[in-house]
């Protein structure tokens, strides 16, 4: 480690606690009397044991960690890298900790090859390890892993955590465990920090239990309600001895589906329907997408879609997703939402709330009741507790049974019905859409909607996730950019915490990377603040991520409601910029980029020059390499 010189001489980590805590000393004497400290003694409560100059020393990086006499030759880690292997993990993101050490050299040097399969990636805060696993989980529909140091690893990222419980998203997390080690990141129950907002958590106390804890793990994040759970790894297990231990068979999950008879009731009512329609909320995977994509196509069922505001649902621009030539229904089947005749409609995250939060913190929104709320006057005649993609292949096979070719021709006519009003609707709703968003095109800053408008262009013929939120932005996107893909555009933060935007972008395009995807960032100025560490890793590790500044030198949110507040009061909003804009001095994005490594140009304030540097930036991330362009803004 660098040494730190002032006019004092050097001072290293070590010698710079020690003196702090003399120096704290010091100044209690003076301050307190004789019986002053006996009281305060009497009344302190017991001292958590503090670091010996050793552990000081091996934390500091002044000293190598002692070796056994002969190291494992079959250590407990690499099993433990194997069974992540062996479910399909492809990243760990991880910024790196001691408690881990086992398990992160079994990562980067354990199998052929390496570092494949997961492949580690480094993450320079927690929160960003965790969000870079909440926006790959969005994207894929499956688990990636996010390891984290002991307890100040936990909670580092418990913020990102709570936001993939509330977003439902599919995590493994496993934390590193030390007990020998700095009393401080330890505890005899660690999964405790975080068990509210996780679905399941296990501390297991030996290396067979480990591993299928690891199984566990992710079986749980996968079945529904999918969620983030949690393994706590002891360091002696990833550093003990596996000798003939071998890696147990992984069970997948059996996921509750419905059963053939009410399969076939479902298939008789849409086929006997003049004009049936599928409700298409949230489902898990992209395979359920597929199947909700085939079922519309067999029974010629207009669609609803909830594309534009996340992952995985009916493509936009499908020609039976919109209202369709006759918007009086006979019978709706709802997946994953409400309102229909039968709703198939899977458990949520809510459901683990009484289960899981022990200590009765009662979070909001965890505490409402596990319904989907129908519009007026059309509530959900039949609602089924069940997985609604795991029962759509048993439908889609009893449509398949049932169907008459009388009915073929019928379906046919339909659907072609449907696809001419919808594109109709579609094409009136884009010029009605473009009338409004015009406004201001040629204003400086620039507007949000012409951000938007000129990325259009260059992503048409391309594949693309758009995978930072949007409100804050105008949301632009969902009327003038074609959302079919499962992953078109990923959704909000989950709790609306800020902090998630570039990390979740940089999980997203980890998922892109080897999928030739282009990932986008609109990226809000105050959001990127907090995590301004993923830009570094985003170029170390290609990422083919373009971000683009909403940089509005605000948090303008925040403003608006302090204008509105210092208005209702009748005291004026010429003080309401006070702790609600970025100025004084204003942030340069482009040179932070630059610091991190990653290419960038801007600030951008004139709009006829946006549309040459996303042009630039598009390229740059086609070739792998991840550019960011500052653009000065409207508020909103």
């Amino acid at each position: 480690m660098a040494q730190r010189k002032d006019s004092s001489g050097p001072l290293n980590r070590r010698g710079f606690l020690k003196g702090a805590a003399g120096a704290a000393g010091g100044a209690a004497a003076a301050a307190l009397g004789t019986a002053d400290q006996a009281r305060a003694a009497a009344a302190a409560p017991v001292a958590v044991p503090a670091p010996t100059p050793a552990q000081l020393d091996r934390d500091a990086g002044l000293i190598e960690p002692a070796l056994p006499p002969r190291a494992a030759v079959r250590p407990g880690s690499d099993l433990m890298v194997q069974v992540l292997r062996d479910l399909g993990i492809e990243y760990v993101a991880s910024n790196p900790g001691s408690s881990f050490e086992g398990l992160q050299e079994s990562l980067v040097n354990y199998g052929e090859p390496p570092n494949v399969r997961p492949e580690f990636i480094t993450a320079l805060h927690e929160e960003t390890a965790v969000d870079m696993a909440n926006g790959y989980g969005k994207a894929q529909g499956k688990p990636m892993c996010a390891l984290l140091h002991g307890t100040i690893g936990l909670q580092h990222g418990s913020m990102a955590i709570y936001q993939a419980y509330y977003a439902g998203t599919p995590m493994l997390i496993i934390a590193g465990r030390d007990n020998g080690f700095i009393q401080a990141h330890t505890a005899d129950d660690m999964g405790a920090l975080v068990r509210s907002y996780t679905k399941w958590d296990a501390q297991p106390k030996t290396l067979a239990e480990s591993l299928t804890a690891i199984q566990e793990a992710y079986r749980q994040a996968i079945t529904p309600p999918c969620a983030p759970t949690l393994v706590i790894l002891d360091t002696e297990l990833q550093k003990e001895e596996a000798g003939t231990l071998q890696v147990p068979r992984y069970q997948p999950p059996v996921i509750p589906t419905i059963d053939a008879t009410t399969a076939r009731d479902i298939a008789a009512s849409l086929l006997a329907a003049n004009n049936p329609r599928i409700e298409v909320g949230q489902l898990r995977t992209p395979e359920g997408v597929a199947l909700a994509v085939q079922l519309a196509e067999r029974v010629g069922a207009s669609t609803s879609t909830r594309a534009t505001a996340g992952p995985m649902s009916f493509p936009q621009r499908h020609p039976l997703c919109g209202p369709g030539a006759d918007t009086r229904y006979d019978f709706r089947l709802g997946l994953e939402v409400g309102p229909a005749d039968v709703a198939l409609i899977g458990p949520r995250v809510a459901s683990l709330h009484t289960l899981r939060d022990k200590g009765g913190i009662g979070f909001g929104g965890l505490r409402a009741a596990n319904a989907e709320a129908a519009a007026p006057g059309e509530a959900i005649k039949r609602s089924i507790a069940l997985d609604a993609e795991a029962s759509l292949s048993l439908i889609i096979a009893a449509v398949d049974a049932a169907v008459t070719p009388a009915q073929r021709a019928l379906i046919a006519s339909r659907s072609a019905k449907h696809a001419s009003v919808n594109q109709e609707s579609y094409v009136s709703g884009l010029k009605q859409a473009l009338l409004v968003k015009r406004k201001g095109w040629d204003n400086s800053p620039v507007s949000t909607a012409r951000i938007y408008a000129e990325l259009w262009p260059l992503l048409a013929n391309e594949d693309w996730c758009l995978a930072s939120p949007s409100n804050f932005s105008g949301s632009h996107h969902r009327e003038l950019w074609a959302h079919n893909k499962p992953y078109s555009y990923l959704g909000t933060q989950g709790a609306g915490g800020m902090g998630y935007g570039a990390g979740a972008c940089g999980g997203a395009a980890l998922a892109a990377r080897e999928r030739k995807r282009i990932v986008i960032n609109i990226q809000t100025d105050g959001d990127l603040n907090y995590q301004p560490g993923v830009l570094w890793s985003a170029v170390h590790h290609k990422l083919p991520l373009l971000t683009v500044m909403h940089n509005n030198r605000a948090w303008h949110q925040e403003m608006m409601f302090l204008q509105y507040m210092a208005g209702v009061r009748g005291r004026g909003t010429d003080r309401a910029h006070i702790g609600t804009t970025l100025r004084d001095p204003f942030i340069d994005y482009a040179k932070m980029a630059a610091a991190y490594g990653m290419a960038s140009e801007g600030p951008i304030s004139d709009p006829a020059k946006l549309a040459a540097a996303l042009v630039r930036g598009i390229a740059s991330v086609k070739r792998g390499e991840p550019y960011l362009i500052d653009v000065l803004t409207q508020p909103r």
